[in-house]
C-alpha cells in the first residue's frame, strides 16, 4: 500500500508543479527576477530536485531488480573499480544517515509497546538543510518586506488597478462602440438614426407606438419628460429602465451601448413631430 501512495504522490507532484510554476510566473511582472521574486525559482529548483531524486530511485530499483535476477540465475557480479553504484550509495548514506536492516539493533531504544520497538534514527541531513533554508528564507522575507517596505500584495494590487484603469481610458479613446452616459453625444448621421429607428420599432414601438405618440408608455414627441429629456437623460433611462415598479425594463443587458445611443438619438429626433393620436403629456416640461 505504501508504494502505491508514494507513486500517486510522485505523479501528482510532477503534474502539479508545472501548473503551480505557471500560475506563480503569471502573477508577477518580472517572475524570473530572483531578487524581487525568489518564489518561482524556489518552485523550479524543488521540482528539478524531485525529478532527479525520482530518476535516481528508478535507477536504484532497476539495479536491485537486475541484481536479484542475476542472483537467481547464478551470475556473480565482479565489482569494478570506481563503481558508480557504490558512489551513489555513499551519497545516499551521507544525505539520509539511514541504517541497514542488519545494523538497526545499534539504534533500537528500550521502549517496547506490545512488541513494537522504536528506532533512534537521526533526522536526514537533506531535511535538516531544507529546514535551515526555510529559516533563511523567512529572515530574508522579513527584512525585505517588513524592514525595507518591499512591494507587498496591497501595493501590487493598487499598481495593477492603476494600470487597468489607464488601459481602460486608453481603450475608450479609440473604441467607437464603447459609450456610457458620460461620453454619449447626440448622433445626427442618417445611418445612425436609421439604425436607431429599427431598434425603436423592434423594442419600443409596442409601448410608445411607431410614431412616438405613446400608449402604455408616455408620449415621446412633446416637451414633457418624466425622467428628463436630452440625449444623456434618455440614454440613462433606456439603459437603467424607468420608474421602479411601473416603468420600462432596463435595456443595458439586451442592447449594446452604441445601439442605446442610436435609439436615444432617434427618440430625440421625434421631438416636435405630430403623432396620429398623441397621449396626454406626463411629467414636467424639460428644456436643454
Amino acid at each position: 500500500m505504501k508504494k502505491y501512495i508514494i507513486a500517486i504522490v510522485s505523479v501528482s507532484f510532477i503534474f502539479f508543479m508545472p501548473y503551480l510554476a505557471t500560475e506563480i510566473s503569471e502573477s508577477y511582472n518580472e517572475p524570473y527576477n530572483f531578487l524581487e521574486n525568489p518564489l518561482p525559482w524556489l518552485v523550479i529548483t524543488t521540482f528539478l530536485l524531485v525529478l532527479l531524486m525520482l530518476a535516481w530511485l528508478l535507477i536504484v530499483v532497476l539495479k536491485k531488480v537486475q541484481l536479484l535476477e542475476d542472483e537467481k540465475n547464478g551470475v556473480t557480479e565482479k565489482t569494478p573499480h570506481n563503481n558508480f553504484g557504490v558512489w551513489v550509495n555513499q551519497i545516499l548514506q551521507k544525505w539520509t544517515k539511514s541504517k541497514d536492516i542488519d545494523e538497526e539493533e545499534e539504534i533500537i531504544l528500550d521502549h517496547n509497546y506490545d512488541g513494537i520497538k522504536e528506532l533512534d534514527n537521526s533526522l536526514p541531513p537533506w531535511w535538516v538543510y531544507m529546514f535551515y533554508a526555510t529559516i533563511i528564507f523567512a529572515v530574508v522575507y522579513l527584512v525585505r518586506f517588513h524592514v525595507f517596505d518591499g512591494e507587498n500584495q496591497i501595493h501590487e494590487y493598487n499598481t495593477a488597478v492603476a494600470e487597468a484603469k489607464a488601459n481602460l481610458e486608453k481603450y475608450k479613446e479609440t473604441a467607437t462602440d464603447l459609450v456610457d452616459v458620460s461620453t454619449v453625444t447626440l448622433l445626427t448621421d442618417e445611418k445612425d438614426l436609421k439604425r436607431g429607428k429599427a431598434i425603436y420599432n423592434l423594442n419600443c414601438a409596442a409601448c410608445h407606438l411607431p410614431d412616438g405618440g405613446g400608449s402604455i408608455g408616455p408620449n415621446l414627441t412633446d416637451e414633457n419628460w418624466i425622467l428628463g429629456g436630452g440625449i444623456k437623460n434618455i440614454f440613462t433611462t433606456v439603459s437603467n429602465g424607468g420608474r421602479d415598479g411601473k416603468g420600462m425594463v432596463a435595456w443595458d443587458k439586451i442592447l449594446k451601448p452604441i445601439d442605446i445611443a442610436k435609439v436615444s438619438s432617434y427618440i430625440v429626433s421625434l421631438q416636435g413631430t405630430t403623432p396620429a393620436n398623441p397621449k396626454k403629456p406626463e411629467g414636467d416640461i424639460w428644456k436643454e
